[in-house]
């Protein structure tokens, strides 16, 4: 069972493909989409929102794309997951006057999801990328 969507997922591997090839240029979203095998246009909407949260920068036009707006460093998997919307709180669990989904359930899930977030806000883009060159290297994607 992956506590993460596949939405959230394809944001962190966009982001960190971004990382390890926008080196001094811009990656465009057709060579990210042909990378991770998907079409364009079923990664566009993540990219325009991780372009809103200030975790990528977009640039429009025939050679636009994207690159990273901050630091490799300063950019960790729980920032990625809000912005694409993946941690989001849907507030729906507790019913009302169920005290066991209240009072027991819903704080121990609670505990556990702050453990997860904190978790997720130590990983950063760098580390990953780092862990993801020598794989770059032998797929020929660098």
């Amino acid at each position: 069972m992956s506590l993460l969507s596949r939405k959230a997922l394809l944001a962190v591997a966009a982001v960190i493909d971004v990382a390890l090839h926008a080196r001094g240029q811009l990656v465009s979203a057709k060579e990210l989409a042909a990378r991770h095998a998907l079409p364009a246009r079923h990664l566009e909407p993540v990219l325009q929102a991780l372009v809103r949260e200030g975790v990528l920068k977009g640039v429009r036009g025939p050679r636009g794309g994207y690159e990273l707006a901050r630091e490799r460093k300063r950019i960790t998997i729980n920032d990625i997951l809000k912005a694409a919307g993946a941690s989001e709180d849907d507030g729906g669990m507790a019913q009302p006057g169920s005290v066991l989904l209240e009072q027991v359930v819903a704080p121990a899930v609670a505990q556990a999801e702050k453990a997860f977030v904190a978790a997720l806000s130590r990983i950063t883009i760098e580390e990953l990328a780092r862990r993801a060159v020598p794989l770059a290297k032998t797929t020929g994607e660098s």
